[in-house]
Parts: C-alpha cells; structure tokens; sequence
C-alpha cells in the first residue's frame, strides 16, 4: 500500500512535468507556423543557380 503512494507522487511528477513543457512551448511560439517552413524548404528557388541565370537571359 505504501508502495502504490509513491507511484502515484510519480506519475504526477511526471504529468506537471509534461504539462510544464508543453506550456513553456507554447509561450516560446513552438506551433506559430506549422506549415511554413516545410513549404519555404520546397518552394524557395535558390538565388546561387536558377536566379541568376535567368536574370543573365
């Protein structure tokens, strides 16, 4: 019985400290914008070689 006093300390232990993650991502703006980067990584031309050679046509 003792034992199941110390699993419960623990468990809600370990669920603040989740919860005290996720809130602290929250206010550093870890889920701003989801999709933005994924969409700059495969939409973006890179300037070093298609825009310049098409500016030099």
């Amino acid at each position: 019985m003792g034992s199941m006093w110390w699993l419960i300390l623990i468990g809600l232990g370990m669920a603040s400290a989740g919860l005290a993650a996720f809130l602290w991502s929250l206010r550093n703006g870890q889920y701003d914008d989801l999709d933005g980067a994924a969409e700059r990584v495969l939409l973006e031309e890179d300037p070093g070689d298609k825009g310049q050679a098409r500016q030099e046509r």
